[in-house]
Parts: C-alpha cells; sequence; structure tokens
C-alpha cells in the first residue's frame, strides 16, 4: 500500500475573499521505515499580489509574497499532484481541510481513501491535553525526526507539517501495531 502524507497551507478566509490553497507539501511514507527518501515535494500556486490574507493565517506567506504572484495556479500544477496522490492512501492531520481543498479545485479527482492521524490519535489517546499536530509531535518526542526529515523548515510550512504527519502516523501505527489492512479498515476503506 503506498501512502502519501500531505498538507496545505492557506491565505484564511476574509470577508469578500474565499480560503485559497498557497502551498502544498506532500511526502510518501513507509509504515515500516517512514518516510520514503527522495519523494517530498512541494508547489507553490499563484496568489495575486493585491489579495489579502486573513490576519490569522499562520506560515511565510508574508515574505513569499513575490513569489506566490509568479507561481502557477493549482490547476496547472494539478497535473503534477494528481501523479503523485493518486493510487495512494492519503494521510493528513485533520485530514477535512485538505480533502475540501482538493475537492473544490479538482471535484473530479478520485483520491484516497484518507487516513486522519488527527482522528487516530483523539480515539486511540482520548486524554491527550492537545491535538494540535506540534503538541502531539513534542507529546510522542519525535521533533528531531521531524527536523531530521525536513530541515530548515518549522511549523506551518506544508512541507515540514506533512513530513510531521508522516513520522507521527508511523510512530502511532508502531504503538498501536497495525498493519496496513488494519489501518485502512479503522477508517472504513478496503484492505483489498
Amino acid at each position: 500500500m503506498r501512502l502519501a502524507a500531505i498538507d496545505f497551507e492557506t491565505t484564511g478566509s476574509l470577508p469578500g475573499h474565499a480560503n485559497e490553497p498557497w502551498q502544498l507539501g506532500a511526502v510518501e511514507v513507509d509504515l515500516a521505515s517512514g518516510i520514503v527518501p527522495g519523494t517530498a515535494r512541494e508547489w507553490y500556486f499563484h496568489i495575486p499580489p493585491g489579495r489579502p490574507f486573513s490576519p490569522r493565517a499562520p506560515g511565510r506567506w508574508a515574505e513569499m509574497r513575490g513569489a506566490l504572484a509568479l507561481s502557477p495556479s493549482f490547476m496547472e500544477a494539478w497535473p503534477e499532484i494528481a501523479e503523485m496522490l493518486s493510487g495512494a492512501a492519503l494521510v493528513a492531520h485533520n485530514a477535512a481541510t485538505e480533502r475540501t481543498i482538493i475537492e473544490k479545485r479538482a471535484p473530479l479527482a478520485r483520491l484516497g481513501p484518507w487516513i486522519d492521524t488527527l482522528r487516530l490519535v483523539k480515539k486511540y489517546w482520548p486524554l491527550a491535553e492537545s491535538y494540535a499536530l506540534g503538541d502531539l509531535v513534542q507529546l510522542f518526542n519525535l521533533k528531531a525526526q521531524v527536523d531530521a526529515a525536513c530541515p530548515g523548515r518549522t511549523w506551518h510550512d506544508a512541507l515540514y507539517d506533512a513530513c510531521a504527519g508522516a513520522v507521527l502516523l508511523v510512530h502511532v501505527v508502531r504503538i498501536l501495531k497495525f498493519g496496513p489492512a488494519q489501518l485502512l479498515v479503522e477508517f472504513g476503506a478496503r484492505p483489498w
């Protein structure tokens, strides 16, 4: 089973402006060995220079404005994105967010199944103080692994967050002793 962990960074919603993605990070994951070397990919998407971002939108979007103005649109980048994501089980922390972004921009794409690390941790660690991705990485002492997988990056960078989701999934699956089939069944997908 091929797994791809993904994360989007977005503009955030403002009156008169829909929430738009400006960055997508993706990495392939092997449940036995972790992030598959050489599979990390990221895309930046066109955001017009005058388009406002929500003041609460995290990440380094302010320093990226010039590059975003010159980046391709989501649909221009879609063939490359689809090539990486098609045929893979998609992993995301709060997967509904990533699924919604893809479904709005590529409504005919049939991707998945989806594996939600947020849902998985909430189910098996119901007493955790926080379910934020960064807090869970801290809780499980995984920060050094994430930093090694995505050097020079930090939180609210789509590639870094995708790597964090991948590292978290592998760690949790090892603790739970889930194989690929059991993981898929956990999320209502057929393991064959």
